[in-house]
């Protein structure tokens, strides 16, 4: 059971990380359900901007509160879409089984904008302006995400958790509106940081690699630049020699940076990149016959992929390759975590008729979901803490009260304004011999730990 949940969940940052960058050719409908049995909520009479009638803020009524996204729903990206929702609508109800926000349900209403960024800002308007919801929670996907951030921040509304990673979700000491974005998942900008920690970290108990001079091949598009951003952000906490080569991600091969790496005596190499050049790197490296430690970002932490790179050669006892991992199962408190989503999940499908033998259970898209949602109540939680009333400023501030504690992860901490995403990251690395039917497995080298202490651990 652990080994399959932590492939789910390695699953889960993969295909996040990858779809970042796709675009779906399908048509776009009006609106998608979250499943196919429940229509979805047109403008259902949320009240106006307050007036002095009127007590309550955007999306907040007598009975309920109303938050919404654009997960696709449709399309090349349903198979994410629906889970996602699934999950989330799974945490809300026990949320909202269990009494709610002062006896108030959360309601979710969803469109589907096709994974495209134009249907994403239509959508997103109308979510704001025609159904007046309180928040955005799973914002969906990097064409969507990036085309409605400015749009967001103008409207002051909180948008919770971003299905994507890319670099403008990164703010340190955020202020005013600019405040009320909170990203759950790793942000290049951020993993970049803990990238370079881990390569300067001790290698006692796995924490770190025990680099003494760092290599950084980065591309330049924008995982690349946003990952090499934050190398050079944590850089000026250390005191370690960093040596920088930039690389176009559609070349063939990096013989010239890998050489320069070479010859400089860098002993652990940071790829900054996504799969097909950090492929291309390592079996650079292998023709080079450069052996060094090399640690790269969560997109590549999938056992098949990493799996075929042993295969080939490019990843060897002497050549060992690290990755970030976000989500782990494989703890005890990860472990429990899980079983309690998997009751939430479950419960919610027996309500909404769904076949046991279809259950997303088991569905690393569906805990990212619930992710999402556990995120966003958090909030809710912090406001009752602090005994403020229900408005978008104190949900910002309540956001910021406490550190969230993510299920099956570690922790955010968002305040002072910073919005980094996921620091607290896991070490995996991949096994060089295959099993009796010829798969490699991830291990865990590291448990989930936070950039600090990780930190602390650099000499």
């Amino acid at each position: 059971m652990k080994k399959r949940l932590i492939a789910l969940l390695a699953c889960a940052a993969l295909l996040f990380a990858l779809c970042a960058g796709c675009a779906s050719d399908k048509p776009s409908d009006n609106s998608a359900p979250v499943n196919n049995s429940t229509p979805v909520e047109q403008n259902s009479g949320a009240p106006e901007q307050p007036d002095a009638g009127n007590p309550y803020v955007q999306g907040v009524t007598d009975d309920e509160i109303i938050v919404g996204n654009t997960a696709t729903t449709a399309g090349a990206f349903a198979s994410v879409g629906i889970p996602f929702n699934a999950g989330l609508n799974a945490a809300l109800k026990a949320y909202n089984d269990a009494g709610g926000f002062h006896g108030r349900s959360i309601r979710l209403i969803n469109y589907n904008d096709d994974f495209d960024a134009a249907n994403g800002m239509t959508y997103t308007q109308k979510l704001v302006e025609d159904d007046k919801v309180f928040a955005l929670v799973g914002h969906f996907g990097t064409p969507t995400v990036g085309a409605t951030l400015d749009y967001i921040k103008d409207k002051g509304v909180p948008m919770v958790y971003a299905a994507t990673g890319i670099s403008p979700l990164y703010q340190e000491g955020a202020t005013g509106n600019d405040a009320v974005v909170f990203s759950v998942q790793p942000i290049y900008n951020a993993e970049g940081r803990v990238l370079l920690a881990r390569a300067l970290a001790s290698e006692e108990n796995g924490v770190g690699l025990g680099g003494t001079k760092v290599g950084v091949i980065a591309t330049t598009a924008d995982d690349g630049e946003g990952l090499k951003a934050g190398v050079q952000r944590q850089a000026e906490e250390v005191s370690a020699e960093v040596v920088y080569q930039d690389v176009d991600p559609s070349a063939t091969e990096y013989s010239a940076a890998v050489n320069v790496l070479k010859n400089a005596g860098c002993d652990v190499v940071i790829i900054c990149a996504n799969q097909g050049p950090v492929a291309t790197v390592l079996a650079s490296m292998r023709d080079a016959n450069y052996n060094a430690k090399v640690i790269t970002s969560y997109v590549c932490a999938s056992a098949p992929w990493l799996g075929q790179r042993v295969a080939e050669g490019s990843i060897t006892a002497e050549r060992p390759v690290y990755s970030t991992a976000w989500l782990d199962a494989g703890t005890e408190q990860g472990l429990a975590d899980y079983m309690e989503f998997a009751a939430v999940q479950t419960a919610w499908e027996a309500q909404e008729g769904i076949p046991a033998d279809q259950s997303y259970a088991l569905n690393s898209y569906a805990m990212a979901g619930y992710v999402a949602a556990k995120t966003f109540l958090h909030g809710l939680e912090q406001l009752d803490a602090m005994g403020l009333e229900l408005t978008w400023e104190n949900y910002v501030k309540a956001m910021e009260n406490a550190p969230v504690d993510i299920p099956m992860g570690g922790s955010v901490d968002y305040a002072g304004g910073d919005r980094l995403g996921v620091v607290d990251l896991a070490l995996n690395t991949i096994t060089l011999e295959p099993d009796a039917d010829g798969n490699y497995a991830l291990v865990t080298v590291s448990p989930i730990m936070s950039l600090d202490d990780v930190m602390a651990e650099v000499k």
